[in-house]
């Protein structure tokens, strides 16, 4: 059963943000560049890689930061077996794919879904 992987932390203030975790949580966090799959933009984005601690059976261990550009919420990433056949099922079961299927060089593929609330979540196919 695919199972959340990775989730990402929209900020107004990323500093801040980033501050406010490292001290709270005690989580690593270095910038990085990537990509982006905002649909509004081309390009990459400055964005901040999150490491939450040593790898433990049913946990997450790591997590994104950036600037927020919108109304955006902290976003979950489900890793699946097979992208293609999760999102053939979107649309069918009432959602939307809101951000198309894109390689992410090092990473896999990725896509983002709207459910039937509103609410968006990503779906992973990790490299092979």
């Amino acid at each position: 059963m695919p199972n959340i992987a990775y989730f990402e932390i929209p900020a107004d203030n990323v500093d801040r943000a980033k501050h406010f975790y490292q001290h709270v949580l005690g989580w690593k966090i270095a910038p990085i560049r990537t990509p982006t799959l905002d649909l509004k933009s081309t390009g990459a984005m400055e964005y901040q890689e999150m490491t939450l601690g040593e790898p433990t059976l049913g946990t997450v261990n790591m997590g994104g930061l950036y600037r927020r550009t919108g109304k955006e919420t902290i976003r979950n990433y489900v890793m699946v077996d097979d992208i293609d056949a999760v999102l053939a099922k979107v649309e069918k079961s009432g959602g939307k794919i809101v951000g198309a299927k894109t390689m992410m060089k090092g990473v896999g593929l990725l896509a983002v879904i709207r459910d039937t609330e509103g609410n968006e979540i990503g779906v992973w196919t990790p490299k092979m």
